[in-house]
């Protein structure tokens, strides 16, 4: 007989008690059924939103830089890149 055994953690965390009543007030008011689900799933949806917007960063600077090597250490067009323009040059002349 096999179980899966989900591994959790704990978090605690001390906080002024008018943010208590603050976070109480809103998991009622939001539908949660209780003030951890909704610590719980604010902190996750914010948490993946943080994560989404630095890796589209590093991903834009990535690219950039890609970029800034391409035009900065120029290489001349290799055999297949001109043989593609060729292609396509054709391709433009036989659709006039």
């Amino acid at each position: 007989m096999s179980t899966t055994i989900e591994k959790q953690a704990r978090f605690n965390a001390r906080l002024p008690k008018e943010q208590k009543l603050l976070f109480e007030r809103a998991s009622v008011l939001g539908g949660f059924r209780n003030l951890t689900d909704f610590i719980l799933q604010t902190a996750q949806k914010r948490a993946k939103e943080i994560i989404e917007e630095k890796e589209e960063v590093i991903a834009s600077k990535k690219d950039a830089e890609i970029f800034y090597d391409a035009i900065t250490n120029f290489r001349a067009p290799s055999k297949k890149l001109k043989e593609a323009l060729n292609d396509y040059n054709q391709f433009l002349s036989n659709e006039q």
